[in-house]
């Protein structure tokens, strides 16, 4: 059997369970989008010298599996829903607050690329953030998702910043907008 099945030539796919829709669907843009986000992540692994942190981004990008999969299931559909967890969130929440309480983490805007690896988390991070946006418009639209969803890939954004900040803050990368700036002052939003 051959991956070129020539099924998707007229510009249709199948959802999971074998519901044929357009590949324009906004369904088929969310979970291509994660698709694209596991990706990224996956450069920024392979870039990566940290063990600690490529075992936990290869964690996350097997439950982006999950996540696609849970996107690509519609209520109507004869295979059953893949769940994405609340202790999924939670884990991801867990390590969001283990990093932000790192000493010398940045707590400020962060202007991308002072660190090769550093980037390739923030160009995860702002997929992420457009996969999320899919997301919140796919629901919007009346399509029904999996609850755990949105509040995953809104967690996972917020922790795959920390991780470049992470990286930066192992090699001594100095990314703060504010010092660049010479500026002072509050903190700001770390995550857009």
């Amino acid at each position: 059997m051959s991956i070129a099945t020539k099924r998707g030539d007229t510009g249709q796919t199948s959802l999971a369970g074998g519901i044929r829709v357009s590949k324009s669907s906004l369904r088929v843009e969310t979970y291509g989008t994660v698709d694209e986000l596991n990706s990224a992540m996956g450069l920024a692994r392979s870039l990566c010298e940290d063990e600690n942190l490529c075992e936990r981004t290869k964690i996350i990008q097997r439950q982006l599996f999950q996540v696609g999969s849970a996107l690509a299931t519609p209520p109507e559909s004869r295979k059953g829903q893949v769940p994405v967890t609340t202790e999924m969130v939670d884990a991801l929440t867990d390590q969001v607050h283990e990093l932000e309480a790192m000493e010398g983490i940045l707590a400020d805007w962060s202007v991308p690329g002072e660190h090769p690896v550093g980037a390739a988390y923030d160009l995860a991070r702002t997929i992420c953030r457009r996969a999320e946006r899919c997301l919140v418009r796919l629901i919007e639209s009346g399509e029904a998702v999996e609850p755990n969803v949105l509040a995953y890939m809104n967690r996972l954004s917020d922790l795959l910043w920390l991780f470049g900040r992470k990286v930066e803050l192992g090699t001594g990368a100095k990314a703060s907008l504010r010092e660049m700036n010479k500026k002072s002052g509050p903190r700001w939003s770390r995550a857009w």
